[in-house]
């Protein structure tokens, strides 16, 4: 069977409200489960494909800071 990862993950969350999405990502973290990670990679790539370049200056910021 040929599943792709990403568009299952986009469907999955398709439609949702802020408030779902963001119980998602907690939820996500919260478990720190590995298996986890791909889904909150998904999502950070649509975040990233629809930010501007100030948004991605920060959140790159926001990284940086993160990992110090």
């Amino acid at each position: 069977m040929n599943l792709n990862l990403r568009n299952a993950i986009i469907h999955n969350v398709s439609g949702n409200s802020q408030d779902q999405l963001k119980e998602t990502i907690v939820d996500a973290i919260q478990n720190g489960e590995e298996k986890m990670l791909p889904g909150l990679g998904v999502l950070f790539e649509v975040i990233w494909k629809n930010s501007s370049e100030n948004d991605k200056v920060e959140m790159l910021q926001t990284l940086e800071d993160g990992l110090k």
